[in-house]
């Protein structure tokens, strides 16, 4: 062999040496987890120390793609100008050749695909003058695509990692808060001789937006009141923890006019809300000695008050709670309660759950379903209607918070 020929072959074995090291190096590294910027920091070293490339780009899609690495470019890169350009390369290419003001700095693009589509890309300049005699472009490409695809899917595993573990700590803070939200809906409800009250709620998610209670004022006078915010999800769960702990705390300390007590909530809702969400909302203040109840209907669907076979659906009220910043009028509805009536407050979920072909459960089934089951106790008959509904909806899933408080009132 000539002396030509051993240099070469021991250059060969030299280049696969440092081929097998980077590739241990680097699944070392992962194995040990060490972070993002620790990986990429060997795999640049790799790059232009071993592998000699002097200038490099490498783009990975991380929840939108972003140029996560760049050694030996000096310019600013807006992806947004450059991407349309990279997405059009499915394989590793030479760039003779372009138009692009980032691409014609570079030699080469390696595309990483996952499934056929782009998880990174890898733009290459030419390897250091110095270092041509030992290197070629040809036999590295391969290895430093390869390379570039460990440390991509590493890196994309990470941040599955990562985003699992953020979803199991919202998933433990949901159900602290849904902890949290069953402590403020009321433990005892009353069952005596003057009336007997029972409520049963169905949140859509872990936290809901429905709110009924039932406030003790005196031996012979209570607040009953059920609501409902627009919308769904957290900020709508907070914003009608807020509005109950409100509620609670107008009651606590005094009794107030509930036209006065409508608006403060109204003022309330508006600067929490912003006018982005707005809740219904029916407030009924019941005298149990004179059997007198004044209530107001925020936009709520109408309680239903059923006296023997004849329903009245209490709808004297105003407008919802946070659509304007000022109630244009507000009503206020006046009754004598009659012996032996049952008043049942519900949030929309009752009434437009739908079935199987679309159609909702309707005001006019649950009228129905109370005159059939009123004589039983209340907690019973709530629990009749919850059966009837999930009839109703088969195998579909409860499409809202749904929530009942029902009172007969002896």
């Amino acid at each position: 062999m000539t002396e030509s020929n051993t240099l070469h072959l021991n250059q060969q074995i030299s280049l696969q040496e440092i081929k097998l090291n980077s590739l241990l190096e680097i699944t070392s590294a992962i194995n040990d987890n060490l972070s993002t910027e620790q990986l990429l920091n060997i795999y640049s070293f790799i790059l232009k120390e071993q592998l000699s490339y002097r200038k490099f780009v490498l783009f990975i899609q991380q929840e939108g793609w972003q140029c996560i690495k760049k050694i030996g470019y000096k310019g600013k890169i807006t992806l947004d100008d450059h991407l349309p350009d990279l997405l059009r390369f499915k394989e590793t290419t030479l760039l003779a050749a372009s138009n692009s003001t980032l691409l014609k700095e570079f030699d080469v693009i390696l595309p990483v695909l996952h499934l056929g589509k782009p998880l990174a890309f890898l733009l290459l300049a030419e390897v250091q003058e110095n270092r041509k005699d030992i290197n070629d472009k040809e036999v590295h490409l391969s290895f430093a695509q390869t390379l570039t695809n460990i440390i991509a899917v590493a890196i994309e595993n990470k941040r599955l990692v990562k985003s699992n573990i953020v979803k199991e700590l919202i998933s433990k803070d949901l159900e602290v808060a849904s902890a949290l939200q069953k402590l403020l809906f009321p433990s005892d409800l009353p069952s005596d001789r003057k009336m007997d009250i029972s409520a049963k709620y169905i949140p859509r998610h872990a936290i809901g937006g429905d709110y009924y209670d039932f406030i003790p004022l005196g031996d012979d006078e209570y607040i009953i009141c059920i609501a409902d915010v627009s919308g769904k999800g957290i900020s709508a769960a907070l914003l009608m923890a807020n509005f109950q702990a409100t509620v609670r705390t107008l009651f606590k300390y005094q009794r107030y006019e509930l036209s006065f007590l409508i608006e403060e909530l109204n003022k309330k809702v508006m600067r929490n809300a912003k006018g982005e969400k707005f809740i219904t909302f029916f407030l009924a203040h019941y005298n149990a000695h004179s059997r007198k109840m004044t209530y107001i209907n925020a936009g709520h669907n109408h309680p239903l008050l059923l006296m023997g076979r004849k329903s009245q659906a209490l709808n004297q009220g105003c407008i919802g709670l946070g659509m304007l910043d000022e109630l244009p009028s507000i009503n206020i509805g006046k009754l004598t309660v009659p012996n032996n009536s049952t008043l049942v407050l519900f949030t929309d979920g009752v009434v437009e759950i739908e079935n199987e072909e679309g159609e909702q459960f309707g005001v006019e089934r649950l009228i129905k379903n109370i005159q059939a089951y009123a004589p039983l106790k209340m907690e019973d008959m709530n629990n009749i209607i919850f059966s009837k509904l999930d009839e109703w909806r088969g195998i579909l899933n409860y499409g809202d918070d749904t929530a009942i408080i029902s009172c007969k009132f002896f």
